[in-house]
């Protein structure tokens, strides 16, 4: 690394020095620095951001620590999906149908950006205490393309959804698809009910050409990347007192959205799969 002191006061010893802990230790506070060194935190600051243009940054989190096997299916997933966007540029986005399910919490605290507030200067901070999500809460099924939303389904109480729950979706879900006629190419996540054989025996008797999916994969996921978090964060700090309650703000979300939201979330898709393949399977920071 190169720096530039021709404007800082700062003595040359000190840059080596600041950027040796930080090397050592990535986490290491200002604080730490400035007495270690036996100089001010402003001064740590002023090297650390200003001549050694560094920042400190949250860790994000994942969903899997993967493997070489992991990366290199999502190599060839994104890769068969990008051919589809080679092989029929004009209508492969109009045939694509997707399906995720979701849990809808009766409640789910608001995040902090939703809790500012205008103040005075000198006001005391506002005060938040830590909640818990609600325990009540429904698992919901989402089928849409770029024309909007097909199906939505929510899960009875005490039941779980099986191959042949799953099944009687996919039948409704045909008699509503707008262009079946076409042929349905259908992109969903490795849930158990999707994957099993008898799934896969149904998708293919109804015209259903199902497209791969890679394990650990929600950043490659059309539902979880794009409609669920407009849908989550519409939901952040609602009171909902019973399901048919959350269910129902769900879905008045979900029918306000226009068709330009749901065809921009299918456009994604090809950025992502090519982002997956130039990071050779790593998820994108």
């Amino acid at each position: 690394m190169t720096w530039t002191t021709q404007n800082s006061d700062h003595p040359l010893e000190f840059f080596y020095q600041i950027h040796d802990l930080i090397l050592e230790h990535r986490r290491i506070s200002a604080k730490s620095i400035a007495e270690q060194l036996g100089i001010s935190r402003k001064r740590v600051g002023s090297i650390t951001h200003e001549d050694l243009d560094m920042r400190k940054l949250s860790a994000k989190w994942v969903p899997k620590c993967l493997n070489a096997d992991h990366k290199r299916q999502r190599c060839q997933s994104s890769e068969q999906l990008l051919e589809f966007f080679r092989r029929y540029p004009n209508d492969f986005l109009s045939r694509l149908l997707t399906i995720d399910e979701t849990w809808l919490c009766h409640y789910d605290p608001e995040i902090k950006q939703q809790s500012v507030e205008w103040r005075h200067n000198g006001s005391p901070c506002p005060k938040r205490f830590l909640v818990q999500k609600s325990a009540g809460k429904v698992l919901t099924s989402i089928f849409w393309d770029e024309d909007g939303i097909l199906l939505i389904d929510c899960l009875p109480k005490g039941q779980t959804i099986n191959a042949e729950y799953h099944q009687s979706l996919l039948v409704q879900v045909k008699e509503k698809h707008r262009k079946f006629s076409k042929g349905v190419l259908f992109l969903h996540d490795n849930a158990p009910a999707h994957r099993v054989l008898v799934t896969q025996k149904n998708l293919a008797y109804l015209g259903f050409h199902s497209l791969d999916h890679t394990p650990y994969s929600p950043d490659l996921a059309l539902s979880n990347y794009h409609l669920f978090l407009g849908l989550k964060k519409q939901l952040k700090g609602l009171e909902n007192s019973s399901d048919a309650e959350v269910i129902a703000v769900a879905e008045t979300w979900l029918d306000g959205q226009t068709s330009d939201c749901f065809l921009s979330g299918l456009q994604k898709l090809e950025q992502r799969v090519k982002k997956c393949i130039e990071l050779r399977g790593v998820y994108d920071e």
